[in-house]
């Protein structure tokens, strides 16, 4: 899987993955970052995510990075903000007041573009990873942000059953990639209904990644 896969997703509007509204689990579990008002959070893949409204609206300031500038176009559109777009080494940023989103591949983003984050929400990044390159993104994730604090929502089921993306994360490989860096809690895991995709079963976990 690569960049192309995601552009012709976005091209072809074949975006079943985007929910229609913030998601549920965001805004029962965010408080337990413990995040004062103004804090920034880091949403790495964020697409168009309504999650992004969600935590503007409640006070906070939002980075992200996407592959795709349609995404990234749509998102503005629908924040109903014109942004201003600026050129950051190989990047694309699209800035208004208390967001930025960088435009093109995350491995390109570092910690001086972004500056400090307080903590990262991490809902369809490491789900939408191929397991060869999913160390890599979890290695550079916690170098750009100096290992903030993570909400990290995540799919575990039968990989036999159906092909990712979101691609299953064990509670053993969310450990793998982060025990050593931060203490982990799980907050949450829940019967997905219907199954995932409506093909397979499935639970969705949320973990909780704090410094050690």
């Amino acid at each position: 899987m690569d960049a192309s896969f995601w552009h012709q997703k976005w091209e072809k509007n074949d975006i079943a993955f985007h929910n229609r509204e913030a998601n549920s689990l965001l805004v029962k579990y965010f408080k337990e970052l413990s995040l004062v008002e103004g804090s920034l959070v880091f949403v790495p893949l964020c697409g168009k995510t309504l999650d992004i409204s969600w935590l503007l609206s409640n006070g906070y300031r939002v980075a992200g990075a996407e592959l795709s500038k349609i995404a990234i176009e749509q998102l503005f559109v629908e924040l109903g903000v014109e942004p201003q777009i600026s050129r950051v080494g190989e990047l694309e940023r699209y800035s208004a007041i208390d967001i930025d989103i960088f435009v093109g591949d995350i491995f390109l983003l570092s910690s001086e573009m972004l500056g400090v984050v307080d903590a990262i929400y991490d809902r369809a990044a490491l789900v939408a990873l191929p397991e060869t390159i999913r160390n890599q993104y979890t290695t550079h994730l916690m170098k750009i942000t100096h290992k903030a604090s993570q909400l990290l929502i995540c799919y575990e089921y039968d990989q036999i059953s159906m092909a990712g993306p979101p691609f299953s994360i064990s509670d053993d490989e969310v450990s793998q990639h982060y025990l050593d860096s931060y203490n982990l809690t799980l907050l949450s895991s829940t019967t997905v209904d219907g199954g995932l995709k409506g093909k397979c079963a499935a639970r969705e976990n949320v973990w909780l990644l704090q410094n050690n």
